[in-house]
């Protein structure tokens, strides 16, 4: 199951599933239902599993149906219904972007390049030794709790994009940055236990030029805009997914990535062991809470590409037989954030 949220220009928000080529609108068969939140906190009071709480607002009523193609194209804002990130949170400071990285069997490699690593069989960079730790302990059997991954703080719904939402490259950035990767979405229930609501596609939106000159710069290369979306799978299933990433500007394509391999088969980290060391901390324990974890990529455009992100650039994250591919555009940011902030007393 597909849950989407979209808005009707003069009529709000909705919330409903795709279906045969369409999009169920829950909306128009209960009003007080308006946000894939909407739907959780109905499936956690009733005790029941999410696909069983659509169900039961489906069946004995005639739902309104808008064509998927439609919305998928819709430009956000526009007089059109379109699409806008299929989960957030009604206080968008309680929404938790964050991420893991050198999770992935082949993504030690561009990292590694980044921070000055030879082609050897021993480990030199920190990146290399954490991605070895990973292969050794990232899967850990029985109640034991396996080596941490690599963890970094995106932003929280403020940072939150959908599908052809813009990214902007931000004045003071020296690039922008892909990131194909999946998403996990995740909801904090009223007992404090993370519950996951399912997956989505995501363009984990970085600055790899900033991070390269020291790689103590990770952590504000990431606190940049992100995106998900069209839609969130609704599965426990997350063995075996196959992305691709392209590029065009002004209608040419610069960038291919290839077939991206994702999921638990391709990856040195068990998802179980992802989640644990995500959810360890208390605070992120907090009942309520959205959180939306990147789960990480393969392969990154910067390593290999001579050119820098431009305003126009298109950039698609496409998944066949997962969702509907992830589409946006890079824009150029606020120019007044390329001067210091200077901060007044009260």
């Amino acid at each position: 199951m597909q849950l989407v949220q979209f808005v009707i220009p003069n009529n709000g928000r909705r919330v409903g599933y795709v279906r045969e080529g369409g999009v169920i609108d829950l909306t128009s068969v209960a009003a007080d239902c308006r946000t894939v939140y909407d739907l959780i906190q109905q499936a956690i009071t009733q005790n029941l599993r999410l696909g069983d709480v659509v169900q039961k607002l489906t069946t004995g009523n005639q739902p309104d149906t808008y064509a998927y193609a439609n919305l998928l194209k819709a430009i956000p804002g526009g007089p059109d219904p379109y699409l806008i990130a299929p989960i957030d949170h009604p206080e968008p400071t309680r929404l938790l972007i964050s991420g893991t990285g050198l999770s992935h069997l082949g993504s030690v490699q561009s990292r590694n390049q980044m921070h000055g690593g030879a082609a050897t069989t021993e480990p030199q960079t920190d990146s290399a030794r954490m991605f070895a730790m990973g292969l050794q302990g990232g899967r850990p059997q029985g109640d034991q709790r396996g080596v941490s991954p690599e963890w970094f703080y995106k932003g929280n719904g403020h940072n939150l994009r959908g599908p052809l939402a813009e990214l902007d490259l931000p004045a003071y950035a020296l690039d922008g940055g892909e990131e194909p990767e999946i998403v996990g979405c995740y909801i904090v229930d009223p007992a404090g236990q993370p519950r996951r609501i399912g997956f989505a596609l995501g363009n984990e939106w970085s600055d790899h030029a900033t991070e390269k000159i020291n790689y103590l710069y990770l952590a504000p290369s990431k606190l940049r805009v992100c995106a998900i979306g069209p839609s969130i799978q609704v599965t426990e299933d997350f063995s075996d997914i196959r992305l691709r990433c392209s590029v065009t500007r002004e209608g040419l394509q610069i960038y291919d990535s290839g077939e991206l391999l994702s999921g638990e088969e391709h990856m040195c980290h068990s998802l179980q062991n992802i989640e644990d060391h995500h959810f360890k901390y208390a605070q992120h324990r907090h009942p309520g809470d959205i959180h939306l974890h990147f789960f990480g990529t393969s392969k990154l455009s910067f390593g290999t590409r001579t050119w820098k992100y431009e305003a126009g650039d298109r950039i698609e994250i496409s998944a066949p037989g997962f969702s509907e591919p992830l589409i946006n555009t890079v824009t150029v940011g606020n120019e007044l954030e390329g001067m210091p902030i200077r901060v007044t007393p009260i």
